[in-house]
């Protein structure tokens, strides 16, 4: 990577693309999510940030508002009906409403082959990869009618094309992810309400440590990935912040992968 080039992925990016539009992104504490939060807020919109720790929240959304973006943060559990209902009651209250919905939140709580994965896991992982990202659109639907339109985005995973061992039950929730985005986007076409997922490659996060903490891991990662270096969060934030602006209006059903020129197809 040149230093220009790293120079402006460090630089904090200011545009007014998103002015006037206000975003909800879960799990918005730390690494992707907090990466996509910041990226939007510095394009003009105001934002809810969520996160299961409310130490994180306040940590986070500090942050943010010292670099001068208009920002709420709020305690979700995505897998919560009422914790849903007060992050839209808080979009709502706090800022009029909301456009954007950005569906981050994910959970691995096991490494195991995925016949050797237990039944409560299985179900863990797709409570709240799955199920809690379609609750988050169906319950928004209603508000982003109300506002005349907007975007809906989720985040999956190269691993939804290449499952990882032994990440096999975490990718298949991911694969699902890409059939819901297909399956909503056809429905609400209408309404002007655009659908798209994201498809990050391996990033250096908190989340991903399981796969590159360790020189094994990292060699087995990268062994798949053409530019040989981990994703960086903002280098994400930067693929949903187009996919949720007018650059990307006559864009909707699809997942952008972001991954280094990974292979991804099913």
């Amino acid at each position: 990577m040149t230093s220009v080039h790293q120079h402006l992925l460090n630089a904090n990016f200011h545009s007014t693309r998103l002015k006037g539009k206000v975003a909800i992104v879960t799990a918005s504490s730390e690494g992707i999510g907090f990466s996509i939060a910041k990226r939007l807020g510095n394009e003009g919109a105001s934002v809810i940030i969520s996160s299961r720790k409310e130490e994180n929240v306040k940590k986070a959304m500090e942050s943010l508002r010292n670099e001068g973006i208009n920002v709420e943060g709020i305690v979700c559990h995505v897998s919560n009906a009422d914790h849903r209902k007060l992050l839209f009651e808080t979009a709502k209250s706090k800022f009029g409403g909301f456009d954007i919905i950005v569906s981050n939140a994910a959970v691995n709580p096991s490494v195991s082959p995925i016949l050797e994965t237990e039944e409560k896991v299985w179900d863990k992982i797709f409570d709240v990869n799955v199920k809690s990202a379609w609750l988050l659109a169906k319950e928004a639907y209603p508000e982003l009618i109300k506002r005349g339109g907007g975007n809906i985005v989720f985040v999956a995973s190269i691993a939804a094309y290449q499952p990882m061992n032994p990440l096999g039950a975490y990718s298949v929730s991911k694969t699902t992810l890409l059939g819901l985005t297909k399956a909503i986007a056809s429905e609400i076409v209408h309404d002007n309400i655009r659908v798209n997922c994201v498809a990050p490659g391996v990033v250096a996060t908190k989340f991903a440590s399981a796969i590159t903490s360790s020189e094994a891991g990292k060699e087995k990662s990268l062994s798949i990935v053409p530019m040989k270096r981990f994703g960086k969060p903002d280098e994400i934030a930067s693929a949903v912040a187009f996919l949720v602006s007018d650059d990307a209006s006559y864009i909707t059903g699809e997942t952008l992968v972001v991954a280094g020129g990974t292979y991804a197809h099913l």
